[in-house]
Formats: structure tokens, sequence, C-alpha cells
């Protein structure tokens, strides 16, 4: 038991680390959209390439504002604390009972 413990302990701090850097590319890419990118940038692209598959369903979701805000990457945002807290620490506390 204590290794599956300790394997499920690691699935969950791995986990959290993919989604922190996960959240922290997409607030990279909302601050980069501010200054109006050059779309060729190999970085802009990148970026839009590794987001573009959560944000285009939130957009569809939820549409710009009259003012032209986008808030796809703040909802995107909120989904990873959920995540974490749902999923991460659950799988976190489940793998420390077994140690």
């Amino acid at each position: 038991m204590f290794a599956l413990g300790n394997i499920i302990l690691g699935i969950a701090k791995v986990l959290g680390v993919v989604l922190n850097i996960y959240m922290w590319t997409i607030i990279i890419r909302a601050l980069i959209s501010w200054v109006n990118p050059d779309p060729y940038n190999p970085i802009v692209q990148f970026l839009t390439r590794v987001t573009e598959p959560v944000l285009r369903p939130l957009r569809k979701l939820v549409p710009t504002w009259k003012l032209g805000v986008d808030l796809s990457p703040l909802i995107a945002i909120l989904i990873i604390y959920f995540l974490e807290i749902a999923v991460v620490d659950t799988l976190a506390r489940f793998g420390n009972s077994l140690r």
C-alpha cells in the first residue's frame, strides 16, 4: 500500500505542476494579446496552438461582451483552480491516506 500511495501522490503533484504551467501559459497569451502581437512570431504561434483548444469552446459558451472583452482566459483559469482543488487535492489526500 505504501508504494501505491506514493504513486498516487506523485501523479497528483505532476498534475498540479502541469495545470499550473498551463494556467501561466494562458495568462501569458492573454497579456501578449493586449499588444497586438505578430501572428507569425513562433512564440505567439506556440501559445495559440497550446491554448486555443481550451479557449475556443469557452468563447462559444460565453460570447464576447459588447466592450470587446474576451473572458475565456479568466474562465479557463477558474476551471484550472477548480481542477486543482477537486482533483489534485483529492488525489493528494488519497495518496497520503494510503501511505
